[in-house]
């Protein structure tokens, strides 16, 4: 499964960092970057707390 990221709808709230910082940080700019694309099943949790809790549904499992 894959997590993917909406760039032009994310506004770097970073509620989803919070959740899953193994999968993604905010750069030094308060840009939103995927660390891991490919989410395997040990981070479906994480992945999944991370598209819940984005207020522009800016994330989605695919």
């Amino acid at each position: 499964m894959k997590i993917v990221l909406d760039r032009p709808r994310c506004e770097g709230h970073g509620l989803c960092e919070e959740v899953a910082p193994q999968l993604m940080h905010l750069d030094g700019e308060g840009e939103l970057v995927l660390d891991i694309e490919t989410v395997d099943v040990a981070l479906l949790d994480p992945a999944k707390a991370a598209v819940r809790v984005c207020p522009v549904a800016a994330l989605r499992l695919a």
